[in-house]
């Protein structure tokens, strides 16, 4: 527990990050979760499957992380992040807006998957533009679990960005 002589390691901007993730990530999670639903192929149901395991374990890491350091943890909201004190939604970078979400949702099959595909790179693009809005914030990130969990949030979406650039070059190519 912090007390009033002791420093903190960390910065506003790593308490943005982390909590912004939170939502950001919930988003992600609820697109996946949709895979089975709208007959999404075995290879984007895969795909949904790895995401959705993954990113439960950084929004758990996130809450745990604001929770031991006295900070607001926001809840895991698909619909954006909601700081204290605001009423409205905050979209994170690469967030899908309301419109994308229900197009997503309306999508089925190949269709389906061209939108989950196309979407999650938007998305996955603005976890990595946080990832580089943090560490361009002097002192930010030198808390030692905050700069191994932007780290691995840029290389874990860089991959699945190349990834589903991809999965998606097929899909187009399969349906000429």
């Amino acid at each position: 527990m912090l007390t009033a002589q002791t420093p903190k390691n960390y910065t506003p901007a790593d308490v943005h990050f982390v909590a912004g993730m939170i939502g950001h990530h919930a988003q992600a999670i609820q697109m996946a979760k949709w895979a089975p639903s709208h007959g999404a192929s075995p290879a984007v149901r895969v795909l949904c499957e790895r995401i959705v395991v993954a990113q439960t374990d950084e929004i758990a890491f996130a809450q745990r992380w604001l929770r031991e350091h006295g900070e607001y943890v926001p809840p895991a909201d698909p619909r954006g992040h909601i700081m204290q004190g605001m009423d409205q939604p905050m979209l994170m970078p690469g967030m899908l807006t309301p419109e994308q979400m229900a197009q997503l949702d309306a999508g089925r099959g190949p269709e389906f998957d061209r939108l989950f595909l196309t979407f999650m790179i938007q998305h996955h693009q603005g976890a990595i533009t946080m990832v580089q809005q943090l560490l361009a914030v002097p002192g930010a990130a030198q808390d030692g679990p905050i700069f191994r969990f932007a780290s691995d949030v840029n290389a874990d979406q860089t991959t699945e960005i190349n990834r589903m650039t991809l999965m998606l070059d097929d899909l187009k190519r399969s349906s000429q």
